[in-house]
């Protein structure tokens, strides 16, 4: 959705999106919860992002298999799915 039907000023919320996000990887997935009110302020939070993407990049591929449940395509060691557990369970250990 635009935001400037909302009556978001873009570039103010531009600023405060990439002052929050600088630290983030580039081409990271990054969903963002976004709150509009009506005297023309915002709020966002940001997520995690989704767990298909940290999952396709342990396991070193750009795609799931085409068929789930009959096809491997990739494999995840134990230790990589702690680690995304303990990210999707604390998002504050990623997006402070």
């Amino acid at each position: 959705q635009a935001l400037g039907p909302l009556g978001i000023n873009m570039i103010e919320f531009c600023k405060s999106f990439n002052a929050q996000t600088q630290h983030i990887i580039p081409e990271t997935p990054t969903p963002v919860v976004l709150s509009a009110y009506s005297n023309r302020t915002f709020s966002f939070e940001l997520k995690t992002p989704p767990t298909t993407w940290f999952l396709k990049r342990c396991a070193g591929i750009e795609k799931g298999s085409k068929m789930p449940g009959f096809e491997e395509a990739g494999v995840v060691g134990t230790k990589a799915l702690y680690e995304i557990a303990k990210i999707k369970t604390n998002k504050d250990l990623v997006f402070k």
